[in-house]
């Protein structure tokens, strides 16, 4: 079997774990990076310490060969400028920047790009997990379904979180948002991805209730999800250490999107 031919959207930090990582995948080959700024020092570089000699473009089309599949790590706008047309064009991807979802017709967009180009688009799980049990759960019907998201107080610099609170200076954990999955995405793109994930997967971006909250003593990302249902009911948590390169992200983000792109090259996946 030939290696799958890989093109990386992004090379942030996500996108760099993922090189890393992938490196050691006999079974991928990276055909590709598609970079913003495909000469920045920071993304050859990445490149040089993977040991991958891949072009780095602009753009999929700027390739010289067309990719088997299609990874997406780099941002809410990499799905209108990169994944739609590789779905168009018949070519599956994967997508990581799950809280893009949420605004405006992005999902619908991805549906219909997928079905004209007669390929899917498949959401990673990302930080959290239980994922699989939450979408089989709503096969049975669920009813109620709640993600909290802690995370240290500094994690939330840059966002809406700012102009309420004074982020350095809180002593406690403290509620920052609190409302549907779908304001929360919006509202911090950045950090609530898990928030659209667990409402794509289970009842939805507006039933699903979402809580983000600043610790000042938190060491670490931590997700718990909620659901009851016809299934019974869980309840699960998960503590994941950030990426080293950015504290907004999760590692197991970067695992996540690994396994996925490894389960389309193995002859058995799981």
């Amino acid at each position: 079997m030939s290696p799958l031919r890989l093109v990386l959207v992004g090379c942030g930090a996500i996108g760099g774990a993922v090189l890393e990582r992938l490196r050691q995948a006999p079974a991928v080959r990276i055909a590709g990076v598609v970079a913003r700024h495909p000469a920045h020092p920071a993304t050859v570089r990445k490149l040089r310490e993977a040991g991958l000699d891949a072009p780095v473009v602009g753009a999929i089309g700027e390739l010289h060969a067309r990719p088997d599949l299609v990874l997406e790590c780099a941002g809410h706008s990499a799905l209108a400028d990169h994944v739609v047309p590789a779905l168009r064009d018949g070519i599956p991807c994967i997508v990581a920047s799950v809280g893009a979802l949420a605004t405006g017709n992005m999902a619908d967009e991805l549906e219909a790009a997928a079905c004209q180009g007669g390929v899917r688009v498949e959401i990673i799980a990302g930080a959290i997990g239980a994922i699989d049990a939450l979408a089989a759960a709503r096969e049975g019907g669920l009813d109620e379904v709640v993600y909290t998201g802690r995370k240290p107080a500094t994690s939330w610099a840059g966002t809406a979180a700012e102009r309420t609170f004074d982020l350095s200076a809180l002593g406690e954990p403290t509620v920052i948002f609190e409302g549907s999955a779908r304001e929360a995405a919006s509202l911090y793109p950045k950090n609530a991805n898990v928030a659209a994930t667990v409402a794509l997967a289970g009842i939805g971006l507006d039933r699903t209730h979402a809580r983000l909250v600043a610790d000042p003593q938190a060491t670490a990302n931590i997700h718990q999800l909620h659901a009851r249902g016809a299934f019974g009911r869980f309840d699960f948590a998960i503590e994941g250490r950030p990426l080293p390169g950015n504290p907004k992200s999760s590692a197991l983000t970067a695992w996540s999107a690994v396994r996925a792109v490894c389960n389309h090259a193995r002859a058995v996946a799981i």
